[in-house]
């Protein structure tokens, strides 16, 4: 593993060593996905950040997980992202032991429409 892949959104460390910020497209959906996979009070400084996905992953994978998964998505991205993003929709499926999560959102900024989807067991 490269110094560039242990810190990746939405920081690197480039070629000197030092560390860099990304922007854009790669920034944003770095910061979505620290929103999902923080936990509530993970954060020393900022107890309240994240949704706490990982907190659900022991909890039946069934339709009414998935509606619990896409309210406390929506609910995190607005209060922590709501200035960046703009969510246009939360997809949550489940297949076996799988869920799937892709987050459909506008970027404020230039009006992009993007997605980032991710995987947890």
């Amino acid at each position: 593993m490269t110094a560039q892949t242990a810190f990746g959104f939405p920081f690197s460390v480039n070629k000197a060593g030092a560390i860099t910020a990304t922007g854009g497209d790669e920034a944003i959906r770095g910061k979505i996905i620290q929103v999902l996979f923080t936990a509530p009070g993970e954060r020393v400084r900022l107890p309240e950040f994240g949704c706490g996905l990982f907190n659900l992953v022991f909890e039946g994978n069934n339709p009414v997980l998935a509606a619990a998964v896409e309210f406390t998505i929506g609910h995190a991205l607005m209060r922590w992202m709501g200035d960046e993003i703009t969510v246009e929709g939360i997809n949550v499926s489940h297949q076996e032991e799988t869920v799937t999560i892709e987050v459909a959102y506008t970027q404020k900024q230039d009006r992009t429409r993007q997605a980032v989807r991710v995987h947890f067991k």
